[in-house]
């Protein structure tokens, strides 16, 4: 399949979403606590509540998390499981790197 220029916009979209520490750290909190609202992502996050609104909306118009209102809260949660198996595979990856990188400097 070769990958059309609107295709290809649109992955760099979703990557480039995923491309700031806060909303990774958003989507890990929602990976491993399941669906929050702002106020419980806020506290688990340390993200002031204009930032963390942004990065939701930015996840949202991605399509990496969904959004749910209940009453006068809302809840979001990760759009898709993909999502997550992408992060697990990236982390694992780093984590290596990482583990590579602490072996090296107790051989110096």
């Amino acid at each position: 399949m070769s990958w059309s220029d609107p295709f290809v916009r649109h992955m760099a979209a979703r990557f480039k979403a995923l491309g700031e520490p806060g909303r990774l750290r958003i989507i890990e909190l929602l990976r491993t606590g399941g669906d929050q609202t702002v106020s419980q992502l806020g506290d688990a996050s340390g993200l002031s509540q204009a930032n963390l609104s942004r990065h939701l909306q930015i996840l949202h118009a991605a399509g990496l998390v969904r959004r749910q209102r209940e009453g006068p809260f809302v809840r979001y949660g990760i759009a898709d499981q993909e999502i997550a198996k992408l992060c697990d595979i990236m982390c694992g990856r780093v984590e290596l790197e990482f583990e590579r990188d602490r072996q090296a400097v107790r051989e110096v």
